[in-house]
């Protein structure tokens, strides 16, 4: 199967590899994208080479938990030699309790979205950042669709905070600004006060608001979604979103999501040939009831097939080898070209509107 639930098998063939994912909680949402396109990623490469002649095989870690337990559970595969590396997508609170514990110990593949700079050793983040994602998308609806003033609503750890935080510094003096900031718990599901505080706010007056920029993960994103809707503010302020993915478009239903638009480097049915070969070959492993090909299952696909092009670069998965890797080195994959600088990936990312339960890819707003 390629992933393995409860413990590896510690043959010495085998490159057992922490695959970190969340099955729970608010981002459990993503959790079967997440299995089956690192499970895919896993068996293409055990159809091959594998990782320098060795099998893959992935040690599931449930991502969805609270960030130290995941990390303890991390530290005890690392610190036991039961894993070689870490891979997969979660939340940042979750990936910076891990590099507390195990940081420039193994290499560690880190697939999600992130706020920027993290200097840990081994360590490479291969999603989206406010630079190429949100920042330009903000750029694109000012100038296409003249939304200037900005509420921002997002969960409360680092990621929305540091994105926020970013974003209101680099629109000033645009002619678009961020007006006002809300944070709620991961896991939030009445956002009552939130939306009337919108309500409030809308018109173009003290403190009025065109769009939301909406930093909320997983099942939050669904109740806000659904509850804007309800509201009656579907259609008269845009939301933005770095998170939203199909299976949030599912989750809150196809009437939730009157100008809605989302930034990522990856989504299903997008017209590239690399991401064409993707679909084709997860629709013919897993069939027409698959769990959605989004941008959080592909990410998971990116972080395993990453680790191997490491090895193939470096003969090795050792920190210290991965840290001799060129300025600039790149590779192609399903969302493309995407080239290192540093340990930050640089790639195309798209800005989609929502029609219903699918995206439609309307610009590229950031390249390598």
């Amino acid at each position: 199967m390629g992933v393995v639930v409860d413990s590896p098998s510690g043959a010495p063939d085998v490159v057992p590899i922490a695959f970190v994912v969340p099955m729970q909680g608010a981002t459990g949402l993503y959790g079967p994208s997440c299995v089956a396109c690192g499970q895919l990623a896993a068996e293409e490469l055990n159809a091959g080479a594998g990782i320098g002649g060795r099998r893959v095989e992935l040690v599931l870690v449930d991502a969805g938990r609270a960030p130290e337990v995941v990390a303890a559970d991390v530290a005890r595969l690392v610190d036991t030699g039961a894993v070689e590396a870490v891979a997969g997508w979660h939340i940042s609170a979750v990936r910076q309790a891990i590099t507390r514990r195990v940081g420039g110990r193994v290499v560690y593949s880190y697939a999600a979205m992130h706020e920027g700079r993290d200097d840990t050793p081994g360590l490479f983040m291969l999603g989206e950042r406010p630079v190429n994602q949100v920042l330009p998308a903000a750029r694109w609806l000012a100038e296409h669709r003249d939304v200037r003033r900005w509420a921002v609503v997002g969960n409360d750890y680092v990621f929305p905070r540091v994105s926020g935080r970013a974003v209101r510094e680099s629109l000033r003096g645009t002619g678009s600004s961020v007006v006002r900031e809300t944070y709620v718990p991961l896991g939030t599901s009445d956002f009552r006060s939130v939306l009337a505080g919108l309500e409030a706010g809308h018109g173009g007056g003290q403190g009025g608001v065109d769009g939301v920029l909406m930093l909320l993960m997983g099942q939050d994103a669904v109740h806000f979604n659904r509850q804007f809707a309800a509201a009656g503010l579907g259609g008269v302020l845009t939301r933005l979103s770095p998170a939203v993915e199909e299976n949030t478009l599912l989750g809150a239903g196809a009437g939730a999501h009157d100008d809605l638009w989302a930034a990522a480097a990856y989504f299903e049915g997008m017209d590239t040939v690399e991401s064409g070969d993707l679909a084709e070959r997860y629709a013919r492993r897993f069939g027409e009831w698959a769990p959605t090909l989004n941008v959080v299952g592909e990410s998971c696909y990116e972080a395993v097939q990453f680790l191997a092009r490491l090895h193939r670069a470096t003969g090795s998965l050792r920190v210290a080898d991965a840290a001799g890797l060129p300025e600039g080195w790149f590779y192609g994959g399903p969302r493309g070209l995407v080239r290192l600088r540093g340990n930050l990936a640089d790639q195309d990312v798209y800005l989609a509107q929502a029609d219903g339960v699918q995206f439609r890819v309307r610009e590229r707003i950031a390249g390598v």
